[in-house]
């Protein structure tokens, strides 16, 4: 029985300095094929990121685009929106300016009405303009339709 257990000893011994070996060999043939296997799955990820990135700038890219172009339309529609605005002003001023030249010739129609046939009221005016006047020039035309330059300073002189 003591051979027996030194045979199945031995035997052990061999099997496991054989399977030693037999892991060492596999280990050498196997880590390379981890390595190439570890960078083919690296590579992989690296492309889908790459895929991803690219994927995301065209969508960044895209929707700067639908901005800029919705900004302008904006533009454009406020620009049409300023444009219709400033016709309807320009339009509502000359609707204003034709109501005032209309009630200016009202006015003036009605002043001329009331001037006519009253010499003393224009007398009156003309006097009460010249009393008021500081000192102010007023030419009278002659007969020649020339008016007196001189005469304003003719009183001046004589007066001196």
């Amino acid at each position: 029985m003591y051979q027996n257990k030194q045979a199945i000893a031995l035997g052990t011994l061999v099997f496991l300095i054989l399977f030693g070996f037999a892991s060492i060999i596999f280990a050498f043939w196997a880590w390379p094929q981890y390595n190439v296997y570890k960078m083919e799955l690296n590579g992989q990820a690296s492309l889908k990121e790459a895929q991803w990135s690219k994927q995301i700038l065209i969508e960044e890219a895209k929707a700067r685009e639908q901005a800029a172009l919705m900004q302008a339309k904006a533009r454009v529609t406020l620009a049409e929106a300023e444009g219709r605005a400033k016709i309807v002003q320009a339009k509502a001023e000359g609707v204003a300016d034709i109501e005032r030249a209309k009630a200016a010739a009202e006015a003036n129609k009605i002043i001329g009405e009331s001037l006519k046939d009253n010499e003393a009221y224009l007398r009156y005016i003309w006097i009460k303009g010249l009393q008021e006047g500081n000192g102010e020039r007023i030419y009278i035309p002659t007969e020649a339709g020339l008016p007196i330059l001189e005469a304003g300073k003719a009183g001046k002189k004589n007066k001196s």
